[in-house]
Formats: structure tokens, C-alpha cells, sequence
């Protein structure tokens, strides 16, 4: 079992930054690549950024590469997505989610259906 917990979103104006955390207990954090998703209303949850579970690799969405930075501590088990330029159709619900294997490639990082657990998400609001 592993347990997410996410926090650090907010409403903010365009243009502003955001840090998400996601703080993960229950296993062995640190075998464990992460993804960030996330999910507007209405829409269907969509990749936002991953990485491997020794940093070494990291994969972002087009729609955010450039502007977010995925990172991680594994001696605090946390992951972090770092969120600059935010824009109004940045806003969502955004999850974290733990695959129980380092790391199985971009398509595999990108497909919800890799991912063995899933944090209760937090919301980020950007008002334009």
C-alpha cells in the first residue's frame, strides 16, 4: 500500500507560481516512479508531468513543458511539480499518483492506467 497526500494548491492570477507537494508513506518511495495529473471539469484527467524514481528521468505534457518542473526528495518521500506561467486553463484538480515500478518509459508515464495509486488531489484555480 502506499498513501498520497497532496497539497499547495490555491487560487492564483495568471502569471502567478505554485508548488504542489505530494508526501507518500507505506512503501518504498523511493523504487516508485511518480506521475502529476490533472483533471478540469468536464474534461477527461490528462498527463501533466512524470519521473523516474531516481530523478534521472522526467517527461512533461506539451501543454506545460517549459513552465512546470517536476522534482522529488526521496529522503522526505515527497514529489513536487513546481508550476510557473501559470495560465486560466491550467485550472484543475491535480493528482499525484505512484507506479510501484522506477520507471517504464514516456507512453507507460503518460497513461493513468500504469499507475498503482492515487492521491485525493488538490485543487488549483487561476483566474485570469
Amino acid at each position: 500500500q502506499v498513501q498520497l497526500v497532496e497539497s499547495g494548491g490555491g487560487l492564483v492570477q495568471a502569471g502567478d507560481s505554485l508548488r504542489l507537494s505530494c508526501a507518500a508513506s507505506g512503501h518504498t518511495f523511493s523504487r516508485c516512479a511518480m506521475g502529476w495529473f490533472r483533471q478540469a471539469p468536464g474534461k477527461e484527467r490528462e498527463f501533466a508531468a512524470a519521473i523516474s524514481w531516481s530523478g534521472g528521468n522526467t517527461y512533461y505534457a506539451d501543454s506545460v513543458k517549459g513552465r512546470f518542473t517536476i522534482s522529488r526528495d526521496n529522503a522526505k518521500n515527497t514529489v513536487y511539480l513546481r508550476m510557473n506561467s501559470l495560465k486560466p486553463e491550467d485550472t484543475a484538480v491535480y493528482y499525484c499518483a505512484a507506479d510501484l515500478r522506477p520507471w517504464s518509459g514516456n507512453w507507460a508515464a503518460r497513461t493513468p492506467g500504469n499507475y498503482d495509486y492515487w492521491g485525493q488531489g488538490t485543487q488549483v484555480t487561476v483566474s485570469s
